[in-house]
C-alpha cells in the first residue's frame, strides 16, 4: 500500500474517462483553432447551463478571473474590500495587485468561513466589496452576508474555486449554485479541483447580463471587435484544449461530487469518536461537494500526525499554514499576531486526508487505520 496512495489520483479519474478525453482533444488539435476555438464558447455555455446562471465567462485561471471581477465592478485604488484571513493567497493577491486594501476578517472555527457577525464593525465610506470564500467545498452563509451588503450597498464576490457543484440552501426552501448568488462567483479549474483541466483555467459567473458582458470583453484585451477597444482590459482565455476537455468533464460532475461524498462519509462514520480529532462541520445552509477533507488536530500534535501519516506512505496537506495577514508580502498592511486569533489557530490545526474520485475502498481503509492507530496508540 505504501507509495500508492495519492491526495488527487488524476490518472485513474483521466483513465476512465480516456475514449471521450482522448477524442476531445484529437478533435481541438485537428481543428487548429486553438485561441478562442468553438469548444471554448460550448465549455461557457454548457458552464452557464450547468450552474443556471445568465453569464459564464471563461478566463485563463482563478486568480485572474478575481481580478477581472474587481476590475468589471469598477473599484478604484484606495477602495477597501473585506476579506477573509484564512484563504488561500490568490484571493488577496489581485486586491493588492489592483491598489486595493484588503481589510481582513477572522473565520469561523467550525466551518471556516468568514465570520459574517463581525462584518458591519469592518465597514467603511471605503469600502466596495466583500469577498467570501466558499472553503472547501461548501457556501458560506450566503443570506447573512447579502443581507450586509445591501444595507450598506457594497458588492459581493462569491471565491468559489474550491466549491464548484455546491448548493447554497435559502431559508425559504430554494436553492442556488455556489458562485451565482452575490454580484459575481470567480472559479479555477486547476488539476484537482472537483471540475478541473489539464493545466490552468478558470471562469467567472453572474446573474447580470450587462455585467457578464463587461467581463467578457476586459477578459478579451477589453475588447468586443478585434483591435476595437472599449475599455481597459487583460489578455486572460481559457485555451480552447483545456475548454475540450472541460466540456468532457463537465458531465461527470455530479458524478465527481457523490463519489467525493461517498469517501467524506466513510472518515466521518470511523473518525467520529476519535479524541483530539474534529471532523469537517457540515454548515446546515449548503451541501457539501469536498473539495478537501479537512479536519482539526487539538493539541499541537497536528504536525506529529502529518509526519506518522507520512512514515505510512499516506499523503496529507495543510491548507493552510500561515493565516494572509502573517504573510511577509501582506505585513505592510499593518496587522499583527493575535489580530485574528481563529485564523491563526486554524493555521496550526488543520490537516486535509486524501479524497478524490477515484479512492478505492483498501486505500480509505488503510489511511483510516493509521489515523486511528496514531490517536490510540501514539
Amino acid at each position: 500500500m505504501k507509495n500508492t496512495i495519492q491526495m488527487v489520483d488524476l490518472r485513474g479519474q483521466y483513465l476512465r474517462i480516456k475514449e471521450e478525453i482522448d477524442a476531445a482533444l484529437l478533435d481541438a488539435v485537428q481543428g487548429t483553432a486553438y485561441i478562442n476555438g468553438p469548444q471554448v464558447k460550448l465549455f461557457a455555455q454548457s458552464l452557464q447551463e450547468y450552474n443556471n446562471v445568465k453569464s459564464a465567462v471563461t478566463c485563463a485561471n482563478g486568480t485572474d478571473a478575481l481580478q477581472i471581477a474587481m476590475m468589471g465592478l469598477g473599484f478604484k485604488p484606495g477602495d477597501e474590500v473585506i476579506v477573509p484571513a484564512f484563504t488561500y493567497i490568490a484571493t488577496v493577491e489581485v486586491i493588492a495587485l489592483l491598489g486595493l486594501v484588503p481589510k481582513f476578517i477572522d473565520v469561523k472555527e467550525d466551518t471556516f468561513e468568514l465570520d459574517y457577525s463581525k462584518l458591519e464593525g469592518l465597514i467603511s465610506n471605503k469600502t466596495v466589496a466583500i469577498i467570501t470564500v466558499h472553503l472547501f467545498g461548501q457556501c458560506s452563509n450566503m443570506e447573512a452576508i447579502l443581507s450586509v451588503a445591501r444595507k450598506y450597498n457594497i458588492a459581493v464576490i462569491e471565491d468559489t474555486a474550491q466549491a464548484m457543484g455546491a448548493e447554497y440552501l435559502f431559508q425559504d426552501g430554494s436553492r442556488a449554485f455556489a458562485g451565482t448568488i452575490g454580484d459575481v462567483g470567480t472559479t479555477s479549474f486547476f488539476p484537482s479541483k472537483n471540475l478541473g483541466c489539464f493545466g490552468d483555467g478558470g471562469a467567472l459567473m453572474t446573474q447580470s447580463s450587462t455585467l457578464g458582458d463587461k467581463l467578457y470583453i476586459i477578459a478579451n484585451h477589453g475588447q468586443r471587435k478585434k483591435y476595437y477597444h472599449e475599455t481597459i482590459g487583460v489578455n486572460s482565455r481559457l485555451d480552447t484544449i483545456q475548454a475540450a476537455i472541460l466540456q468532457v468533464k463537465i458531465k461527470y460532475l455530479d458524478e465527481y461530487t457523490e463519489a467525493r461524498r461517498a469517501v467524506a462519509q466513510k472518515y466521518d462514520l470511523c473518525l467520529s469518536n476519535i479524541a483530539g480529532l474534529i471532523l469537517p462541520e457540515k454548515a446546515q445552509y449548503s451541501t457539501h461537494v469536498y473539495n478537501q477533507y479537512t479536519c482539526r488536530v487539538e493539541n499541537g500534535r497536528r504536525d506529529e500526525l502529518k509526519a506518522y501519516l507520512l512514515e505510512q506512505g499516506i499523503p496529507s496537506m495543510i491548507y493552510y499554514p500561515i493565516p494572509v495577514h502573517l504573510q511577509k508580502a501582506y505585513l505592510s498592511y499593518g496587522y499583527k499576531e493575535g489580530d485574528f486569533p481563529v485564523s491563526e489557530k486554524l493555521c496550526k490545526e488543520v490537516i486535509s486526508f486524501p479524497i478524490h474520485t477515484e479512492m478505492e475502498v483498501e486505500e480509505q481503509d488503510f489511511i483510516i487505520k493509521n489515523i486511528v492507530h496514531f490517536f490510540t496508540h501514539g
